[in-house]
């Protein structure tokens, strides 16, 4: 259940691929009995197209409409054929009525019973099914220009089935057999050099070489590969080459393989071992004012037990007493057992006893139960990741220093959002305030391999292609990296060809189903 504007919403804002499947429902043609169906008058606000309200209505209103009108179908038929069954036994208001005894000739004449719709001919088979649904299927193109490709591509019915194609047509490429030569540059994780057999060419691994031997399959060409040098000679170019306007105006572009975001690489926190963390939960003053409450009511238990122990000497006629111990040590020890939740096999015998001890053990059970929550706060939050989880909060703190790779897309990136005077967020003029610093001399580096050096060594934030930092941090012997961020643009990787090539075509056009996020 979807509406042209959810479509075109959800492709717009969408960055691969698209296929919307969705019920459609037949409009009637003929418009003298477009609004009467089998001696049911419609409304003309719902029958028909040109007062536009039909359009508006959800699905599930459509099919609400026509339960009812199936209901009433089955009561007239019973009514019609004088099999009506007398419902003066049902009671809403009594749990104890019993079930109606024309339910189940009712509901089989709403499974026998055929209508005419606001969403089509409606009856039911033996096992409950509409026949009579149907399915259109749109998709969209996988472009950099999105919300122009959105068509239909085919159309369900259960009589015909798949009427249409959800493939695209491939283009003869007239590539079976073609040697392409192919210009890379080293940058992990996209091309790597792989294990070279002696005598052998030099072999070549990676993300964006697997894209290229797929597509050689799929086209059937040959290509031979060799790291930068006379890009005029080079039918392709292939590496981690982000797909830009500016570069646009000067090659052609496939459809883009993969998504583009940038990361932020930088050490994980250390994790400080500290002995006395059992304690951080409180203050030490309250550590003080605790430790000095037991022995305080260690001695008031003390004083009011020798009282009790004299006045019981002293009645005359009296019950005989329990043994119980009242020295400083036996008083201090019930109040510490109590403190810690161990109990006390002590003898409370006045009033006075039991309104300390009872007040004693409410404080215990507080200090105990507010521990307890502080303590699982303080774990929780010293288990947590870095602080900086976003450019946000990279631009809002002082100790950690960031920086990219000079020149590149994503310093122009940072520079025309930084200086854009129309940017309403100030989080990337800060940013490239540190990123530019000393033009970009002091803080930016010249190669990805010197950041992604610099982020394990220092306390540095390497800001780079996310799917570069991730392999770097994958690939730590030492586990000491972490990568943060998200997605910053629309842009995505793709192949390089040069103007007005012969290949241009089949590659430009060809889908090989590696395009989407990672």
């Amino acid at each position: 259940e979807v509406s042209d504007a959810d479509i075109m919403e959800l492709v717009h804002s969408s960055l691969g691929r698209m296929t919307i499947i969705r019920q459609v429902f037949p409009l009637w043609k003929d418009t003298n009995v477009r609004c009467m169906r089998n001696n049911h008058r419609i409304s003309s606000l719902l029958c028909d197209p040109q007062e536009g309200y039909l359009q508006s209505l959800e699905v599930s209103n459509l099919y609400l409409y026509d339960s009812v009108l199936m209901l009433a179908n089955a009561f007239y038929k019973k009514l019609e054929d004088r099999k009506w069954h007398s419902m003066a036994s049902l009671n809403c208001m009594r749990k104890s009525t019993k079930p109606w005894n024309g339910g189940w000739s009712m509901l089989d004449t709403i499974k026998k019973g055929r209508i005419s719709g606001l969403t089509g001919m409606m009856d039911f088979r033996t096992e409950g099914s509409n026949p009579h649904v149907q399915f259109e299927i749109l998709g969209t193109s996988y472009s950099e220009t999105f919300g122009k490709d959105v068509k239909r591509l085919a159309s369900w019915d259960n009589t015909r089935g798949m009427n249409g194609s959800l493939k695209e047509n491939r283009i003869e490429s007239g590539m079976q057999g073609v040697t392409l030569k192919i210009v890379t540059l080293l940058e992990e994780p996209f091309v790597m050099v792989g294990e070279n057999i002696l005598g052998q060419p030099k072999r070549y691994k990676g993300f964006s070489i697997d894209v290229l031997d797929t597509l050689a399959k799929v086209l059937g060409f040959k290509y031979d590969i060799y790291q930068v040098g006379d890009w005029e000679k080079a039918d392709l170019a292939i590496s981690a080459i982000t797909i830009t306007p500016e570069r646009e105006s000067v090659v052609d572009f496939s459809k883009r393989y993969l998504d583009y975001s940038v990361g932020i690489l930088m050490r994980k926190s250390e994790e400080k071992i500290n002995i006395f963390s059992l304690l951080a939960p409180f203050d030490l003053a309250v550590w003080a004012c605790i430790a000095a409450a037991i022995p305080v009511v260690g001695i008031m238990i003390f004083l009011l037990r020798r009282i009790q122990a004299v006045r019981c000497q002293n009645t005359a006629g009296g019950p005989p007493q329990p043994s119980v111990s009242t020295s400083l040590q036996s008083a201090i020890w019930i109040v510490y057992g109590a403190f810690v939740q161990q109990g006390s096999d002590s003898i409370l015998g006045s009033v006075a006893l039991r309104i300390v001890m009872g007040s004693w053990w409410l404080f215990t059970l507080i200090v105990c139960s507010s521990y307890t929550a502080n303590l699982a706060a303080y774990l929780t939050v010293s288990r947590m990741d870095n602080a900086v989880r976003s450019f946000q909060d990279l631009s809002k703190q002082v100790d950690l220093v960031y920086g990219t790779v000079r020149d590149s897309a994503v310093y122009e990136y940072f520079q025309a959002k930084g200086t854009n005077p129309m940017e309403q967020d100030s989080t990337f003029a800060e940013l490239w305030k540190t990123i530019n610093k000393n033009n970009a001399f002091e803080n930016s580096v010249s190669s990805p391999s010197e950041g992604i050096k610099r982020a394990k060594e220092e306390s540095y934030a390497f800001l780079w292609d996310m799917a570069v930092v991730e392999y770097a941090a994958l690939t730590d012997d030492d586990c000491t990296l972490t990568v943060a961020g998200n997605s910053m643009s629309t842009r995505g990787y793709g192949m390089a060809l040069q103007h007005g090539k012969s290949l241009q075509r089949p590659l430009l056009s060809e889908d090989i189903g590696a395009s989407g996020k990672r």
